[in-house]
């Protein structure tokens, strides 16, 4: 237990966390410990504020429904030492249930908020300890593609950054339970596990050399397998679409309802291959978002 001391004083910290377009890959590979995931940060955030008040005794949240945040908030109190309780207030361009990490992103920018305001440091490995007494984590801590064991919350790999790239995604609607999800037995066999293990190694190659296309192609690859556990009526339609505008590959929420065509930003004609994409898109499913990758230094 960190014990930090406190006059009796209200502070404030505010901290975001990024969301994540589904994942690049996600499977189970032939190890203990073998579900994990490949990140894919996008340009939608959590942005958590939250105000020590010591004279009052109770966590409250905004939205009331983030219930999982303020377990946190208050766990980080206990354990930090600190009098008194706290309003959290969570505000987020990220939808929920749609496997594009909102809740992650909550939580990592409530342990960030709160640990600012009580002055107390936060690391990464500190935040993923927490975390994994809540739920299965997605690895937006981290300011890079990663690979990462969502279930036991823990990093694996620092994969790096890319290129720029668009997501032309759309919903195919409902909501998706990751405790729920993560708790399906996986029917996966050691061949698929072995397989999953090949698209890890590619695709840490290709993010290192920045190669979009393959990046693309485990995309795909990694969407289909995940048919198995659940499927999406709009996968063959989508990656047809891909193909024929001229994208890299079809990214999907594996745990979510969320699906997106990856289109390489700074590509010649990259302007008209969105249109036709979005377009494509709204006639299948009726809803198009565009999102936008991160790049890191």
């Amino acid at each position: 237990m960190t014990t930090i001391d406190h006059r009796r004083v209200a502070a404030t910290g505010v901290s975001t966390a990024f969301g994540t377009f589904g994942e690049l890959l996600q499977g189970v590979l032939p190890e203990d410990d073998g579900d994990f995931l490949v990140t894919l940060p996008v340009a939608r955030w959590s942005t958590a504020r939250f105000e020590l008040t010591p004279d009052e005794p109770e966590v409250t949240v905004g939205p009331a429904h983030k219930k999982k945040a303020l377990r946190l908030a208050r766990m980080i109190l206990d354990d930090c030492g600190a009098p008194g309780g706290g309003v959290l207030h969570i505000d987020s361009t990220l939808p929920e249930g749609k496997g594009l990490a909102s809740s992650s992103a909550d939580l990592v920018a409530t342990a960030r908020a709160v640990a600012n305001a009580l002055g107390a440091p936060m690391p990464h490995r500190r935040i993923e300890t927490y975390l994994a007494r809540i739920e299965p984590t997605d690895g937006v801590l981290y300011s890079a593609i990663v690979a990462f064991h969502h279930r036991s919350v823990r990093l694996r790999a620092r994969l790096g950054s890319l290129p720029p790239m668009t997501v032309v995604g759309i919903d195919e609607g409902g909501a998706v339970d990751t405790v729920a999800f993560n708790a399906l037995p996986k029917p996966f066999t050691a061949a698929d596990r072995r397989q999953y293990a090949r698209l890890l190694d590619r695709i840490t190659h290709a993010v290192a050399r920045h190669d979009l296309t393959e990046v693309g192609r485990v995309a795909t690859e990694s969407a289909r397998m995940n048919q198995l556990l659940r499927h999406k009526r709009s996968l063959e339609p989508m990656i047809r679409i891909c193909e024929d505008v001229g994208g890299l590959g079809v990214v999907i929420g594996h745990s979510g309802t969320s699906l997106g065509i990856l289109l390489d930003t700074s590509a010649p004609g990259h302007v008209g291959r969105l249109a036709a994409a979005a377009q494509r898109c709204q006639e299948l499913e009726g809803n198009v978002t565009i999102y936008h990758t991160l790049s890191f230094h």
